[in-house]
């Protein structure tokens, strides 16, 4: 399911022949988008490069998808920049196929009118190459999951505190251990 608006390319005066390509560029206007629940600012659009193949039974279109993401970092909760950069192949052909289930891969057939929609293969493009995990940095320490202190600016000592009250408490499941005495 395509995530932006329509990007209709027009077949009518190219990719008359088999083996034509037709080199396109542009920018996807989309301010945001969505995977799952997590929210991804666009300030730049989405930009792609793609190259449009004839290739007798169909149109191969191959290519890349760049895109500055905004997001939120799921650890700590600070602003979170994603480079998108994805590769883009689709297969477009003219007619239906008396064998679908030979594309396994999937395809989509090109209407009467000689038109292209990018969208969805720019849409895939972009979800598979945002990260399930986002980060504001690779090693972002996150926040203090007692205290909400953001532990990459300031740190705290809530972490060693509830560790030793843990060991000491008689909750501890080894709490039996810490007076057992060892002959000599």
């Amino acid at each position: 399911m395509a995530i932006f608006d329509p990007v209709l390319i027009p077949l009518a005066d190219h990719l008359e022949n088999p083996g034509d390509s037709y080199p396109l560029a542009g920018i996807v206007d989309a301010a945001s988008y969505t995977v799952g629940d997590k929210e991804f600012a666009l300030p730049h659009g989405v930009s792609y490069d793609v190259v449009l193949t004839n290739t007798g039974d169909g149109v191969l279109v191959t290519g890349i998808v760049r895109a500055e993401a905004l997001g939120v970092c799921d650890l700590c909760l600070d602003p979170a920049h994603l480079d998108i950069a994805s590769e883009i192949e689709e297969y477009y052909l003219f007619d239906e196929p008396e064998d679908p289930e030979a594309f396994e891969d999937g395809f989509e057939v090109i209407g009467p009118e000689r038109t292209l929609d990018l969208a969805e293969a720019i849409s895939d493009a972009v979800v598979l190459d945002t990260p399930f995990v986002v980060l504001c940095k690779p090693d972002c320490a996150g926040l203090c999951p007692v205290c909400g202190c953001n532990l990459n600016r300031e740190s705290c000592d809530c972490a060693d505190r509830a560790a030793e009250e843990r060991a000491k408490s008689d909750a501890n499941p080894f709490a039996a251990l810490k007076d057992l005495k060892f002959d000599e």
